[in-house]
């Protein structure tokens, strides 16, 4: 049995819309319970930033940014 794995639902801008803890393979069995684009997403990995919704997926470093507050 794999264990659970996180990943994030990008829109076509790249910005996190949610989060889900599922393994990959249960996400490939049930697309249409995971449509559009997922990314994997890590938690306490150095060098990587764990998603939450509202951060922007950079594809060239496979990492995730918080969005900005503006003022």
């Amino acid at each position: 049995m794999s264990l659970p794995q996180y990943f994030a639902q990008i829109d076509e801008t790249n910005v996190v819309l949610q989060i889900a803890v599922v393994t990959h393979e249960f996400m490939a069995a049930n697309p249409e319970r995971y449509p559009g684009e997922w990314v994997e997403t890590f938690i306490n990995v150095p060098n990587k930033t764990y998603a939450g919704i509202g951060y922007t997926y950079n594809p060239e470093t496979q990492d995730f940014t918080e969005p900005t507050i503006e003022q």
